[in-house]
């Protein structure tokens, strides 16, 4: 079956299965790339129309007891790291506010000192933010416990993310020492079954094939998870991945636009994380409807896989990007629009 019969059948509702997952995602010829980006974008601009959501991205802590084999803030690299107070998240997620994004994601390595008496310090920070500043607010603090969900819900937490990489096991284990791979995917099950919002992802490049990264993207969405996304992995200096070639964002590109084609409804990244401002039209063109990863500069913040760039010279910060939208002919949603689509998608109304 051709790329073209895949997208008809897709959009006529059909289930897509695994192999033809894969040969959307293996589209060579520039004709199907363009038409299997064409096609996510109009199935993105018919359920969500022009709007475009943004998110500020505080990365308040690089601290972590995970020893992961693609990351820079791996527990063994020697490097510098920062952990910011509970008032410099607070003025850093007032200042993103102000400044016109939905939603504050509140990030960090498992660190010890925040992971300590059952997150109390974590917790403090959401309920601050969420009292204080009275923006949408999710929380990325890797794996906790079971017990944790209903305390980061009370605690004033939209959305729980945890991304898995890979289903595939193997190459899992791989990937997240010392990990356990059934633990990460309970991460969402339990954050969706204490009335919170789930982001899952994969990675990009990490040596899967077509068939492990259709697999993937077919058992995040079957998740449920409302949030799913691609990233192109990005060798870290000090890891044992240093040396493995990066793929072309291509990969990436179309890993959105076929997530976007089998989930339709599902809030999809552009993160600025991988190629920095210079890679947000072309995602959002494959499908996305999110922006992650903007970062105020001068403030001392680290991003993940490019932790320095666009940072400093302003082009991850809320003006700039609010800007682009424009010259693309897009609007980013307001906070009242966001927050709609939150309730609606906890009532299970997407």
């Amino acid at each position: 079956m051709n790329v073209t019969d895949i997208i008809d059948n897709s959009n006529r509702g059909l289930e897509i299965s695994t192999d033809e997952t894969a040969e959307l995602l293996a589209a060579e010829t520039q004709e199907d790339i363009n038409e299997l980006f064409s096609a996510a974008a109009s199935v993105r601009d018919m359920v969500f129309g022009k709007k475009v959501f943004v998110y500020g991205f505080v990365y308040f802590s690089t601290h972590c007891r995970n020893n992961c084999a693609f990351c820079y803030y791996r527990r063994t690299n020697d490097l510098s790291r920062y952990r910011k107070t509970g008032d410099e998240v607070l003025a850093l997620s007032a200042s993103l506010k102000d400044a016109g994004i939905n939603l504050v994601d509140l990030t960090m390595g498992e660190d010890p000192v925040m992971c300590a008496d059952n997150y109390s310090e974590l917790l403090n920070i959401v309920r601050r933010v969420r009292d204080e500043v009275d923006i949408s607010i999710m929380v990325s603090p890797g794996a906790v416990p079971k017990e944790s969900f209903p305390m980061f819900r009370d605690a004033g937490a939209d959305w729980f993310a945890c991304y898995q990489e890979t289903y595939n096991r193997d190459l899992f284990s791989k990937l997240r020492l010392e990990q356990d791979f059934d633990n990460r995917l309970n991460q969402k099950i339990w954050a969706k079954k204490s009335g919170l919002l789930t982001e899952d992802g994969i990675m990009v490049g990490l040596g899967e094939t077509l068939e492990d990264r259709a697999d993937s993207i077919l058992k995040m969405g079957s998740l449920g998870c409302e949030q799913i996304r691609a990233m192109t992995f990005v060798p870290q200096t000090g890891t044992p991945m240093e040396n493995l070639k990066p793929t072309e964002s291509i990969d990436e590109l179309k890993s959105i636009a076929v997530m976007r084609l089998l989930f339709p409804d599902r809030l999809i990244p552009a993160s600025l994380d991988v190629e920095g401002i210079a890679g947000l039209k072309t995602r959002l063109d494959a499908g996305a409807n999110v922006i992650t990863s903007i970062v105020p500069p001068n403030k001392d913040l680290a991003g993940v896989a490019q932790h320095e760039l666009d940072i400093d010279n302003g082009h991850r910060s809320v003006s700039h990007v609010l800007q682009m939208l424009d010259d693309m002919g897009k609007k980013a949603a307001t906070n009242g629009e966001y927050e709609t689509l939150l309730r609606k998608m906890k009532a299970g109304k997407r």
